[in-house]
């Protein structure tokens, strides 16, 4: 693998978003034992840039270096209601028609907005913008409770830590959810958030005192064979079945029954990765899922390939 990713930079970057990007993609990773990203910041106008909380940023690279980037990542925009300059514009359309993958974290959906790469699309941005996005761009179809949309090759991500996940979901899908997870250890978030969990949950911050659902979460994942239903993870919970879905609904935004298929579904993912002699049954089985399938029918469910063919594209991008 020789993937180029271009992240760009302009005057009033986001600071948080682009060190995001960087944090993702410029950092050699020599223990992964796999051929890293190549990537160049790339300024949409001269420098010196000004960026969030006062910082400085020379930029390496003019807006050239997109014509032969295969990702470009879009940090945020300086003000939803100025539209991004002709150069850029031009280079994302171009980049677009050679088939180069898009994305943009938080308001720099208002970029490829601009450049009407969105139109007819889904996708997302900060729950903050939602309203604004769609009353100014109605030929979009906004996800609006979602981290992440992945629409062809234009990937759109809810706000600022959300652009964490859509960045670890492309990792993945380049390099597999092996090298995907170990890089979510380095960074200390979850290996898998998937994008159509939802963006504002009505209790982020748990309740003082013990985390029950989190040593629910902790306790399911470790016996994630088990025959679990939301009755048995309430009495694990020590809540009424009720109450318990409330709070788990409150807490990760998912229902306990979707929240478990997605584990069951992200552990047979590893496992077809990591274990080539294993059967698909045997993969299914440790995972939960009962039967192959089962374990094909969750994938599609999950828009994965077939766990065959899963497992011969995850060998391909071990060995390129």
């Amino acid at each position: 693998m020789n993937h180029h990713v271009a992240i760009v930079a302009y005057d009033g970057l986001c600071t948080f978003e682009f060190g995001c990007a960087i944090e993702l993609f410029a950092l050699e990773r020599p223990e992964l034992g796999v051929r890293w990203y190549n990537h160049a910041v790339c300024a949409v106008e001269p420098g010196p840039l000004r960026a969030m909380g006062g910082l400085t940023v020379h930029v390496p690279h003019s807006l050239d270096a997109l014509a032969h980037a295969d990702t470009i990542v879009i940090p945020g925009w300086r003000d939803r209601y100025e539209a991004p300059p002709a150069a850029l514009v031009d280079a994302l359309r171009a980049a677009h028609a050679r088939g180069a993958r898009l994305c943009s974290i938080c308001s720099g959906a208002y970029v490829l907005a601009y450049a009407g790469l969105l139109d007819g699309r889904r996708a997302t941005t900060h729950w903050r913008y939602l309203d604004d996005l769609h009353a100014r761009f109605p030929a979009i179809a906004i996800d609006p409770d979602v981290l992440y949309v992945e629409d062809g090759n234009i990937v759109t991500s809810a706000g600022s830590a959300a652009g964490l996940d859509m960045l670890l979901h492309l990792v993945r899908a380049d390099f597999g959810a092996e090298v995907a997870n170990r890089v979510a250890q380095r960074l200390v978030i979850p290996a898998h958030r998937d994008g159509d969990q939802a963006q504002r949950v009505a209790r982020p911050v748990p309740d003082a005192g013990v985390d029950t659902i989190a040593r629910l979460m902790d306790h399911v994942r470790e016996t994630i064979r088990a025959g679990h239903t939301v009755a048995s993870m309430a009495a694990e919970a020590r809540l009424g079945t009720r109450t318990f879905q409330r709070r788990f609904k409150e807490r990760t935004g998912l229902a306990p029954l979707g929240w478990l298929v997605r584990e069951r579904v992200a552990l047979a993912t590893q496992l077809l990765e990591s274990r080539p002699q294993l059967a698909i049954d045997a993969v299914a089985d440790l995972a939960g899922l009962g039967s192959a399938e089962s374990l094909r029918r969750h994938f599609r469910a999950h828009g994965l390939a077939p766990p065959g063919q899963y497992r011969r594209q995850s060998n391909e991008r071990a060995m390129s």
